[in-house]
């Protein structure tokens, strides 16, 4: 039997982590976790000024991410994070071992106009160019997959799940 894996669901902002997150941990059977929950007020009141994060505003975030993800290990579980950067992913699995990642991508065009029809979140359109410039995608040596945001939440949601059951079962892995 396959071991619960715990995802992480990646992407820039607008790609759907928090639509696609909770619908996909109902498909596995597992808890949804927030990402933005995990972000300290100051972090919060930055990006609601439209001042992008630095590495120093992330590591206590994804600190706090890694620690609910290595809480999960052998349950499973699905938690949103951006993790644009190859060094914030290897921070994450360095506290939670094991863990893969669902990368959500799309176009610029497709994802702004999704931000800009979504209501009281405090990420501004105007900050998509900074994700975009920071973004580094899945390297072949990561653990995880990249799904397109193409189409309604319930037909990603499907990708995402059977890309996940794709790949090796890597939970309680060291690398």
């Amino acid at each position: 039997m396959r071991t619960p894996q715990v995802v992480v669901v990646m992407g820039v902002a607008g790609t759907g982590k928090t639509t696609i997150g909770p619908l996909l941990a109902a498909r596995l059977g597992v808890p949804y976790a927030e990402g933005d929950d995990f972000h300290p007020q100051t972090n919060i009141d930055k990006m609601s000024a439209g001042i992008p994060l630095d590495d120093a505003d992330r590591w206590p975030w994804l600190d706090a991410i890694g620690h609910w993800a290595h809480g999960r290990a052998g349950l499973g579980g699905v938690v949103s994070s951006s993790a644009l950067k190859r060094v914030y992913r290897d921070r994450l699995r360095a506290v939670a071992p094991g863990i893969v990642f669902l990368h959500l991508t799309g176009d610029r065009e497709l994802i702004e106009g999704r931000m800009s029809r979504r209501q009281g979140h405090f990420m501004p359109t105007a900050l998509l160019d900074s994700q975009f410039a920071t973004l580094q995608p899945l390297q072949p040596d990561e653990a995880g997959v990249a799904v397109d945001v193409s189409g309604g939440p319930e037909e990603i949601t499907e990708r995402a799940v059977r890309a996940l059951a794709a790949l090796p079962d890597t939970a309680g892995s060291s690398h």
